[in-house]
């Protein structure tokens, strides 16, 4: 399993350079404006109750389980397919890299949850404690789940650019989850920065183990 581990630190000072660098600023910018044009409490209003919300719900907690299963799947299928054996790793680490990269800017954001099965009447969207550690790094912004799902789903499409119904179905849960954590337990910049931060993740893990894969087959 060290291959789980494969230019790790690399990788994640690699989700900081370049291009990227500049997706974060993006992430970060995209947020202000959703903060602070009032869409985030608006966008709340309008879908945290009701039939969308029991729909979606679900997919909160499909978010826990989503970064063990896929990976898992890929290394039992890998145990006689070098290739899959690969791809549990790199979704691993993809996932582990999200959670972190998102983990690391909570500790420092400290940004107010919205209330969850109950919808609050107060505008607390623009609610963030800088510093270090005020809000814990479960809720708050970035949203992990969000994060994580882009970050491990981008790294499988980088992997396996084909078929075009697996791209399309895994890019579709990512999708739900991320949502789901929208209209309950984030904000919806909490949902769009996840994204855009896990795909940085996902694109960095999928070329280094795509390399990975190639030096392993020559």
């Amino acid at each position: 399993m060290k291959g789980l581990f494969y230019k790790l630190p690399s990788n994640f000072l690699a989700c900081f350079a370049g291009m990227n660098l500049v997706w974060h600023m993006i992430a970060i910018g995209l947020t202000y404006v959703l903060v602070t044009s009032g869409f985030d409490w608006t966008y709340y209003q309008i879908f945290h109750h009701g039939l969308i919300f029991t729909l979606m719900f679900p997919g909160a907690l499909l978010g826990f389980f989503f970064p063990i299963i896929v990976p898992v799947f890929f290394l039992f299928e890998g145990r006689h397919k070098p290739k899959a054996w690969n791809a549990g790793l790199a979704t691993a680490q993809a996932a582990f890299l999200g959670w972190l990269i998102s983990a690391i800017y909570k500790a420092f954001t400290g940004r107010m949850h919205p209330e969850v099965f109950v919808q609050s009447m107060t505008d607390i969207s623009h609610g963030f404690r800088f510093g270090f550690f005020r809000g814990g790094i479960f809720w708050g912004w970035p949203s992990s789940h969000t994060a994580v799902a882009f970050a491990l789903t981008i790294c499988l499409l980088v992997l396996y650019p084909e078929p075009r119904k697996v791209k399309f179905v895994a890019l579709l849960v990512a999708i739900y989850i991320g949502l789901a954590v929208s209209i309950s337990i984030h904000w919806f910049s909490d949902f769009a920065a996840g994204a855009i931060i896990g795909s940085v993740a996902g694109v960095v893990v999928g070329k280094a183990f795509t390399k990975r894969n190639l030096s392993m087959n020559k």
